[in-house]
């Protein structure tokens, strides 16, 4: 009688190539973390926003429009990619010969029912106002100091 490997077996190597690969992992964390320079100093400590100044708070909630904006994208987007495996046998002329040319007729049919359903979400989003943009006006954090303003100017002048 023939022996097969247990299941625990194997899935003990896939749990040896798993522990191996975090494993790797972390020693190529430690070793840069033990190699790299360590210089901080203010201009890297600021807060980055493509290339502009921070304006108020780097912790601000962000406009749900955002959000909403990306995931329709998202949503249209990956609705389109179902178009190419319907284009890629919509000519197909082996099918076209079987069916008599209700093939075409069908992928044709099909592929303007699936662009007209993504008219009809593209109206809705619209139509209920997902597609404007309304651009927030930032406003500024009253800060009351308890330091004078003429040390703050002469900090400024200095540096």
């Amino acid at each position: 009688m023939l022996e097969t490997p247990s299941q625990l077996s194997e899935f003990g190597i896939i749990l040896l190539f798993i522990i191996t690969g975090i494993v790797f992992v972390l020693i190529g964390v430690g070793v840069a973390a033990l190699l790299r320079p360590n210089r901080p100093n203010i201009e890297k400590l600021m807060v980055y926003e493509c290339g502009e100044d921070a304006v108020g708070k780097a912790w601000v909630n962000m406009n749900a429009r955002y959000y909403l904006t990306a995931l329709i994208f998202v949503l249209f987007e990956v609705e389109v990619i179902y178009l190419f495996p319907v284009s890629t046998v919509y000519g197909d002329a082996k099918l076209d010969a079987l069916s008599n040319g209700s093939w075409t007729i069908f992928s044709f049919v099909e592929i303007f029912i699936f662009i007209g359903l993504l008219f009809v979400g593209l109206v809705y989003v619209w139509r209920k106002g997902y597609l404007d943009w309304n651009k927030p006006e930032v406003q500024p954090e009253v800060f009351v100091s308890k330091v004078p303003k003429d040390l703050y100017e002469a900090v400024n002048k200095k540096y």
